[in-house]
């Protein structure tokens, strides 16, 4: 067991009592958020010269499940801003400086989805636009997002180019107000605002030049980990959020499950029928962690012998990610459906944990069909969209 992972099991009771409190303020309370970083959650992917452990993919996935079952929206800024430190690596050493020389437990929010807007200028880009959710904002410094190149007039040039923009908090506004739903309500996922900011070259980095590993490679970063493809690690975060949170609520199911009373006046841990659904749902998310821990783990050891990753292997993983996503949910949707009615209040956990899953499964890189529709392109030598695999 990593020694990250050993921490955060010491401090799981505290990230289990502070869950509610998270939710109620919208964002992560001060005492999760300083534990996370008293554990090192968020640098396991980090290189070791900015204080980071440069761990085992694997690891991270696991401390990230770890964390997702003891409280959904912890877990979920585990993977989302603990998968940065990874593509942060690869960026100029000056902006690595810039980010972690003096706090190595600088924390960079996202998101990547294109909606930024940069017009090139001497030495960078003039950037503009509005992101929503930018999971864990209020606990970080900087935010890393995404953003298509203009030309003079601001016309997206064609085809388009995407780039991802790293800005320190300074540059953006978090707009308050922006987060009420109905889950993950304490990851803090507000939205964010970028107004006529100047982005130099070196904070810039092309999605296309780390696909492959090529651009881990020239950067001279030769642990495997770094060589992975970007989608497959981002989403393999967002994977092991989701079953974390299914972890978290098997856990809920069984300590409400154990001394409730049916309408019969029965035990209910006595009903086969329970018994039985129990079962199978745990068996339905252990073998999604499984799925992703060995995924992983193969593409690991077969950059460490000296291979590259193929097309067919980034697809196998995807698809491999949001089934064992999905399974995780229907598992946990047949334990709630059975649960009874006081499974609906709010002092109940399991409830808590039901609205997150469905949250996560809301996440694109949890949307399915894409990706299902990807594998059978690459089966018959069809062209695969570059969203789905890069």
């Amino acid at each position: 067991m990593h020694e990250v992972l050993e921490r955060v099991e010491k401090l799981a009771d505290s990230f289990e009592a502070d869950a509610e409190n998270s939710d109620a303020l919208g964002k992560l309370t001060d005492e999760t958020a300083s534990n996370l970083r008293e554990a090192g959650v968020i640098r396991l992917l980090q290189p070791i010269e900015y204080g980071g452990f440069e761990a085992h993919p694997a690891d991270f996935l696991d401390t990230v499940m770890k964390v997702g079952s003891c409280s959904g929206s912890a877990g979920w800024v585990s993977g989302v801003v603990g998968v940065h430190p990874w593509e942060l690596a690869l960026l100029d050493s000056a902006a690595q400086d810039e980010i972690w020389g003096q706090d190595p437990d600088t924390w960079v929010s996202s998101p990547y989805a294109p909606f930024g807007r940069a017009r090139r200028v001497d030495g960078g880009y003039i950037f503009n636009g509005r992101w929503p959710f930018s999971t864990g904002t209020d606990h970080s410094k900087w935010i890393i997002v995404g953003g298509f190149l203009t030309d003079a007039s601001g016309e997206v040039t064609m085809p388009p180019r995407l780039r991802h923009f790293l800005l320190p908090i300074s540059d953006y506004v978090i707009e308050e107000g922006s987060w009420d739903v109905v889950g993950l309500k304490g990851s803090g996922s507000k939205d964010v605002t970028v107004k006529d900011a100047f982005v130099p070259d070196y904070h810039v980095l092309d999605p296309e030049d780390f696909a492959d590993g090529r651009l881990a490679r020239e950067r001279g970063r030769d642990n495997p980990m770094y060589s992975i493809p970007f989608l497959v690690m981002f989403s393999g975060a967002i994977a092991a959020g989701t079953l974390g949170i299914a972890e978290g609520a098997l856990a809920a199911f069984i300590g409400y499950t154990r001394d409730r009373i049916g309408a019969s006046g029965n035990k209910v841990a006595q009903d086969p029928f329970q018994l039985a659904s129990l079962g199978a749902a745990v068996a339905d998310v252990n073998a999604g962690r499984l799925q992703l821990i060995t995924d992983i783990s193969r593409m690991y050891d077969d950059i460490a012998a000296g291979g590259r990753i193929t097309e067919e292997q980034r697809i196998t993983a995807r698809i491999n990610q949001v089934r064992s996503a999905r399974r995780a949910v229907d598992a946990i949707d047949m334990l709630f459906a059975q649960a009874g009615g006081n499974s609906l209040r709010l002092s109940n956990p399991l409830q808590r944990f039901w609205r997150d899953m469905h949250a996560s499964m809301n996440h694109v890189c949890n949307v399915a069909e894409p990706v299902y529709q990807a594998y059978g392109h690459n089966k018959f030598g069809q062209p695969i969209a570059p969203s789905v695999i890069y």
